[in-house]
């Protein structure tokens, strides 16, 4: 306390000048119009930029939220399409009929760690049991298929990408809605084959390649990819068809894991036609 007093006293000088200066700017401005709209103008502009940058970095905090609020809300979109319920009787569509079935459940996620540069890859959710979800239920983005839930925790779940040696999916030309087989072949991350499509089949470059939904997991017409390339063996019956992802596997962040609810129905009355 004592240094500040002595600190005071001696620049009293100082002080008292800057104070003097201070009331003297406040009566030129105050009693002159030109000199007060001057100051009011210079304020203004400086207080504004000061807000405009505090808004700008709010708006970037909270981009965030909003990504995931958006996500939520796609949910529910997705929930209510007629995709997602299965149609018992085909003269009536009425979604609160009792023949008009819910056959998938859309749920948001978020990932938490992936790969992209091992034989077999596998991402990591931000959801388990405690949020609905079970193994063999589908991962998508907007843009296409992701892969599917292998092993759940309380909070977390283990998902198989599609860029997995163990990853083979039944797929389709939506254009001719033939059906083939598809997976990744371990090379570049971008592109995946499709085969056994049958070479009297036309094919172009640029055709979409999309889930045929003859699988329990991925609901029918799923994005994978676009035809890049294709190709015949001398002698062989089926083309060999590269495929770009319409998906980066490298920028993964919101997913929606489908739940198909009539799995299990489906199991079971596929085992009943194995054993037959």
């Amino acid at each position: 306390m004592r240094n500040l007093i002595t600190f005071l006293w001696k620049n009293y000088f100082f002080f008292l000048f800057v104070i003097l200066e201070v009331f003297a700017l406040f009566l030129v401005v105050n009693n002159n119009y030109y000199q007060r709209r001057v100051f009011i103008n210079s304020t203004s502009d400086f207080s504004g930029n000061i807000l405009a940058s505090f808004d700008d970095m709010s708006s970037y905090l909270s981009l965030k939220n909003a990504n995931t609020i958006l996500s939520e809300e796609n949910a529910r979109f997705y929930n209510m399409q007629p995709e997602a319920f299965l149609i018992s009787d085909t003269a009536s569509f009425y979604r609160n009929d009792s023949l008009y079935t819910r056959h998938y459940v859309y749920r948001t996620a978020k990932v938490i760690s992936s790969s992209i540069n091992r034989r077999n890859n596998y991402l990591k959710i931000n959801k388990g049991f405690r949020h609905g979800i079970s193994p063999d239920m589908a991962v998508v983005t907007p843009h296409g298929i992701v892969g599917q839930v292998i092993e759940v925790s309380e909070n977390f779940s283990s998902v198989m990408s599609i860029l997995n040696n163990n990853a083979r999916i039944s797929a389709k030309l939506k254009a001719s809605n033939q059906v083939g087989s598809f997976f990744w072949d371990g090379n570049d991350y971008r592109t995946g084959l499709l085969v056994d499509i049958p070479s009297h089949v036309q094919i172009s470059i640029g055709d979409t390649v999309v889930t045929s939904g003859y699988s329990f997991i991925f609901p029918e017409s799923q994005p994978i990819g676009i035809v890049e390339d294709y190709s015949i063996e001398t002698g062989d019956s089926f083309y060999k068809i590269k495929v770009r992802f319409t998906v980066d596997y490298n920028s993964l962040y919101h997913v929606y894991v489908i739940g198909n609810r009539l799995h299990d129905e489906l199991i079971e009355l596929d085992k009943i036609d194995l054993n037959e």
